[in-house]
């Protein structure tokens, strides 16, 4: 068997690449300030986009605001007054730690959880690695 034929061969037996052909749009934050509290308007959507539950969100959103946080409905509220673009570096903060893939940098992951790990395994490449607890 000549080195073409082996090529051919390897070729062939290589699985098939998933390959998204939608680009991924980082979602933006509808805020709104009330008092001394802040609402994220449409954090579930943005939670349903990012295919990512929103309680894992608003326990990030809340170590890095550091401030007290839950979700009311379709709405996230944290004690104290923070800016629109404050809130969109944490989301994208986010986004960069549990969403992308650090492998193939594809949005297309999900958080799968094992006995006490917390592992991202991304759906374009297949990589499987562990996520950074939230503490």
């Amino acid at each position: 068997m000549n080195y073409e034929d082996m090529l051919e061969k390897a070729y062939n037996e290589l699985p098939e690449i998933r390959v998204s052909k939608k680009r991924f749009e980082m979602p933006k934050v509808d805020s709104t300030v009330s008092g001394n509290t802040t609402y994220i308007l449409n954090f579930t959507q943005i939670a349903n986009y990012l295919n990512r539950d929103p309680k894992h969100m608003v326990k990030f959103f809340s170590r890095e605001l550091a401030a007290p946080g839950g979700v009311q409905g379709t709405k996230a509220m944290f004690v104290g007054k923070f800016s629109r673009r404050r809130l969109q570096e944490v989301l994208e903060n986010y986004v960069n730690e549990y969403v992308i893939c650090k492998q193939c940098g594809h949005a297309d992951t999900k958080l799968v959880k094992e006995d006490r790990i917390t592992f991202i395994e991304c759906m374009a490449c297949n990589a499987r690695y562990p996520a950074r607890s939230i503490r």
